[in-house]
């Protein structure tokens, strides 16, 4: 395991390395939380596929593949549509506005009166995502060193925090650009290829397993339905895709960059339910699907080939971890701190903001480590988060983009009574029940179109501005240099 070790180790100096230059790039706000907005075409790609294929889209859907077969591609599947289809059709608008959180969409869209309970929904969200993907070091690094769940967890969550709290989304732009090759690599190049050879080619594992497992639909209707609500509709809303859509250089850029990385995520998907087909075919008994990843890796790859791999789950892991931890920080600070403490000033970019940001990426990713090292089951704290995402969100993100009519009583409204009806829906039916996030979107649809129509329509010069902003005619003060006195 020499080999591997050192495959790993110089993985995650890279990473660290990367975190101070950043570090050096990063003098404003805007460069701090959104790389200064001037990402090009094919920067942008690999960190938007980075992001969104994280620990779940690898080792969650290889252990898809192993329980459903091919049609155990749909959960990452739906996260690709839901990224093209952000990518298609709003991202452009989305990077136009020149803003940093989705609180800050919605109250240029409804005159300022939803931001902190639409960001204490969101900052929920981002939180619980972090959580999830660090909780995964513990699977990888218990492959790789036989390490304590607890101290894993730390390892791998404290390099994190320690290369975006130094560089901020420049450090987490340039690691995911790494990650992106390190997966495609380890995952499309190599895993994929080697796991086929090892099953006996696709005839063998048609011969040796039932047809249920090449059946396009074999995982269930009602699953794929719920998946498309749940990771189709987050990705269209998510702070953590929102603001790697805001790095883009221009709308052209987030369009097209974005349908790309969509693309990649499909074949991604078709990829990992391949390989857990192949590894039902090579191990046909395990305890849990989970465990598909890790054993084919660690038992079928050669000397070398199985620390790259290794380091390519890893990055998907650290993709995603780095991604929620900027995007809850960016959140708790500029959506909710600020606020509450009633300083809600003009961007100024000034040094101390940066700093500002950077003490709250740290603070939350203490919080982050504590409650992953505290917290078991991953997919139910996942499923709370995108549950709680898209019943209490979505509708009023949504509805602000496409209605007119639309008003912040609505909006607020929305929020409210669809976060609620999550909520008691999952303590009423279960956690991974399908009803919270059904019941709960209706509601919060109902409630959103009823109550804008009772009350007065969105003030004109808001919607003025608005309008302005979607355009892309009103002035970028987030990115406008630094003076030298500061």
């Amino acid at each position: 395991m020499a080999v591997d070790y050192t495959v790993i180790v110089v993985y995650l100096a890279g990473m660290l390395a990367m975190g101070w230059w950043g570090m050096r790039r990063a003098k404003s706000k805007s460069e701090f939380l959104v790389a200064g907005r001037r990402l090009g075409p094919a920067m942008y790609s690999g960190t938007m596929a980075a992001i969104v294929l994280g620990g779940a889209s690898t080792i969650g859907g290889v252990g898809l593949g192993y329980q459903y077969g091919l049609s155990g591609a749909w959960m990452v599947f739906t996260i690709g549509l839901g990224l093209l289809a952000l990518s298609v059709f709003f991202s452009a608008r989305i990077a136009r506005l020149k803003v940093y959180t989705v609180s800050e969409m919605l109250d240029l869209r409804y005159g300022g009166r939803a931001g902190v309970i639409s960001g204490v929904v969101m900052w929920a969200y981002t939180l619980m995502l972090a959580v999830t993907s660090t909780i995964a070091y513990a699977t990888i690094f218990d492959v790789l060193f036989d390490m304590n769940r607890t101290v894993a967890i730390v390892l791998g969550g404290s390099i994190v925090v320690a290369y975006s709290t130094l560089g901020g989304m420049w450090s987490i732009t340039l690691t995911d650009m790494v990650q992106f090759v390190v997966k495609t690599i380890g995952v499309l190049l190599l895993l994929l290829p080697i796991a086929v050879v090892k099953a006996g080619g696709f005839s063998e594992m048609k011969a040796r397993l039932p047809t249920e497992y090449f059946d396009p639909l074999g995982i269930g209707g009602e699953t794929i339905f719920t998946y498309v609500l749940i990771y189709t509709f987050g990705m269209l809303i998510g702070q953590d895709i929102w603001q790697r859509v805001f790095t883009a250089r221009s709308d052209k850029t987030a369009k097209w960059g974005g349908t790309v990385a969509g693309t990649y995520c499909l074949a991604y998907a078709l990829a990992g339910a391949v390989i857990g087909t192949a590894a039902k075919v090579i191990y046909p008994k395990f305890g849990s699907p989970d465990e598909a990843f890790a054993t084919i890796v660690k038992d079928e790859l050669p000397v070398g080939v199985r620390g790259l791999v290794l380091a390519a789950a890893l990055a998907a892991v650290m993709s995603t971890s780095s991604g929620a931890l900027i995007a809850c920080a960016t959140v708790a600070n500029n959506d909710i701190w600020s606020r509450l403490r009633g300083a809600v000033r003009p961007d100024t970019d000034a040094h101390d903001e940066v700093r500002g940001n950077r003490a709250f990426i740290l603070i939350m990713g203490v919080a982050v480590i504590g409650t992953a090292i505290a917290l078991n089951n991953v997919v139910e704290a996942l499923t709370v988060a995108y549950n709680l995402l898209v019943g209490g969100l979505l509708v009023p993100i949504l509805g602000g983009l496409l209605w007119k009519r639309g008003t912040a009583h609505g909006a607020l409204a929305s929020v409210i009574v669809g976060g609620l009806a999550v909520i008691g829906l999952m303590a009423g039916y279960g956690i991974l029940a399908n009803e919270p996030v059904y019941y709960g979107l209706l509601s919060s649809l109902v409630v959103y179109v009823a109550v804008s129509l009772a009350t007065k329509p969105t003030d004109a010069a808001v919607l003025s501005a608005w309008r302005d902003r979607l355009a892309g005619r009103a002035p970028d003060r987030a990115s406008e240099p630094v003076p030298a006195h500061q």
